[in-house]
């Protein structure tokens, strides 16, 4: 019983291990984008990094004090509503990128990519930007700012992360004409925004996606309150009847999304390695847990 303890432990461990890499990788791609593409460009982007960028521009202050500053009062609102899991890994998530702003800046010093071609550095900046969100967000965590605001309206109401950010940041964007006093500038940021939503999207709701279990095993009371316990969905076990030998099976049913299907099978393997187990994709998932219908 020990040893079983102490592998679940050690999984947990490096599963949430795992999450803080992602996390940590997906702030390094938001770094590069704002600092090496963005920000040296003059292209403004959204969210409290679009502010630290307007105050940088018109100050001279570095971003990831005006960064962090703002973030500190965010934080404790999702401490509330999004619960300690989420925020924990939010503030892993801002110390991460107030930690790599100025080591990238320093490391391109002097480097103006794209000088001459700002479309071509407003789409590969927004590209990594959306990227290093949807990464973190598929970790359970953010790099803060109006990630937070989108992550707690998304908990509530059936609106997708991208468009949540998309409508908070464009007064922020706007905003950026009043320091650069070029209109350009500002369309390049509502490109960039776009941009950084619609990957945003891609990135999360590939991992968003529903997938369903069919499971055969004889220990199938441990694997379905694991699956309960752990990942807090519904199991059903359905009566079936092996034709080749005539005994009873139980099979159970299991409805989850696409990012909980590699846990699923490692809690199937280190319960019973022998369990008979069918995955296959799925159009659409509604109820609790799942999406909302939305026919009216």
């Amino acid at each position: 019983m020990k040893s079983t303890l102490s592998i679940t432990s050690r999984q947990l461990m490096l599963r949430e291990l795992h999450d803080y890499l992602m996390i940590a990788l997906g702030m390094l791609f938001y770094a590069i984008g704002w600092t090496v593409f963005l920000l040296p460009n003059d292209i403004t982007t959204g969210g409290v990094p679009g502010i630290a960028s307007i105050v940088y521009w018109a100050t001279g202050l570095n971003v990831q004090y005006t960064y962090f500053a703002i973030n500190g009062g965010l934080l404790i609102a999702s401490l509330i509503v999004l619960g300690w899991k989420f925020s924990v890994k939010t503030i892993f998530a801002v110390l991460v990128m107030t930690f790599i702003l100025p080591i990238i800046q320093s490391a391109t010093a002097g480097l103006h990519l794209l000088g001459n071609q700002p479309f071509m550095a407003c789409v590969i900046g927004a590209s990594f930007c959306g990227s290093g969100i949807g990464i973190a967000f598929s970790a359970n965590g953010s790099s803060g700012g109006t990630d937070i605001i989108a992550a707690i309206i998304n908990k509530y109401r059936d609106i997708t992360l991208g468009r949540v950010i998309l409508m908070t940041d464009m007064i922020i964007i706007s905003s950026s004409y009043f320091v650069l006093h070029d209109w350009e500038k500002v369309v390049y940021g509502f490109a960039t925004l776009y941009i950084s939503s619609f990957v945003l999207d891609q990135v999360v709701n590939s991992a968003r996606q529903s997938v369903q279990f069919f499971i055969i095993s004889k220990k199938h009371e441990e694997i379905g309150r694991r699956i309960n316990k752990d990942l807090h969905r519904g199991v059903t076990v359905i009566d079936g009847t092996g034709l080749y030998t005539g005994l009873g099976v139980k099979m159970m049913f299991v409805l989850a999304k696409k990012r909980e299907s590699t846990t699923i099978f490692r809690l199937i393997k280190d319960i019973d390695p022998e369990a008979f187990v069918s995955q296959s994709a799925v159009i659409g998932v509604y109820g609790e847990g799942f999406d909302h219908i939305k026919v009216k």
